[in-house]
């Protein structure tokens, strides 16, 4: 047996002369696919300095020393890229979207649950601080509610002491306290806005309205959780 089936991890042969070398390189390979994470899976070409270790998966237009490798592992060490073809069932941790992917079908998909024709259900959560001033202040992300999102709940966080406004409520453009109403100014004040699940068939800004009086300082940090799904492929 030269490789291991699943990982193609490299074995040792009887008698082999240099054993460590072996060894070695399957220790490296497991370094990568045990608990596996990688920085990006957006480029398409190797970054300039990577670390020692540090692990992509190529976009599927790579270039350069990861022409041909797209959607595989490419991880950096020695001074040279390794492509790794990933197995059904693999999952990988993005660090730049801190999201878990599944690697299934030829493809990478995040998602709680699959179906075999593309069909999927993500739990998503995204964060957006806003810097307050005036009446109210909108996320600067049009669609940090998706068009055809099911939105679970927005938390809110003041970051910065408040002032000018006495509370502050957080929803959407005519639902100023959707997400929750006469919420603390003071630094560190939280809200978890729960609200029975509601679909939005739109792209939505979340809106930061002052009570009292405008707002004249004070930043507050918003999350919106939601569920997407997709439709299944040919």
């Amino acid at each position: 047996m030269t490789d291991t089936p699943r990982l193609n991890l490299p074995a040792i042969e009887a008698a082999q002369a240099q054993k460590h070398v072996t060894h070695n390189e399957a220790l490296a390979l497991l370094d990568t696919l045990v608990q596996t994470a990688v920085e990006s899976r957006t480029l398409t070409a190797p970054p300039g300095s990577p670390a020692e270790g540090a692990c992509y998966i190529p976009a599927a237009a790579a270039t350069g020393a990861w022409s041909g490798w797209g959607l595989r592992l490419a991880v950096f060490g020695g001074g040279g890229w390794t492509s790794i073809l990933p197995k059904s069932g693999m999952q990988a941790w993005v660090k730049a979207e801190r999201l878990t992917l599944t690697f299934e079908d030829d493809v990478w998909r995040d998602g709680i649950a699959l179906t075999a024709h593309g069909g999927r259900v993500t739990l998503r959560a995204k964060e957006e601080e806003l810097t307050l001033t005036g009446a109210f202040v909108e996320t600067a992300d049009a669609a940090f509610i998706p068009t055809r999102a099911i939105v679970l709940g927005v938390s809110s966080r003041t970051t910065q002491a408040i002032t000018g406004a006495s509370s502050y409520g957080v929803g959407v453009s005519g639902e100023a306290d959707k997400f929750g109403g006469l919420l603390g100014i003071a630094l560190d004040s939280t809200n978890i806005g729960v609200i029975g699940p509601t679909a939005y068939y739109a792209d939505t800004k979340v809106r930061v309205t002052a009570n009292g009086s405008n707002f004249t300082a004070g930043k507050v940090r918003l999350v919106c959780y939601f569920l997407e799904m997709s439709a299944p492929g040919l």
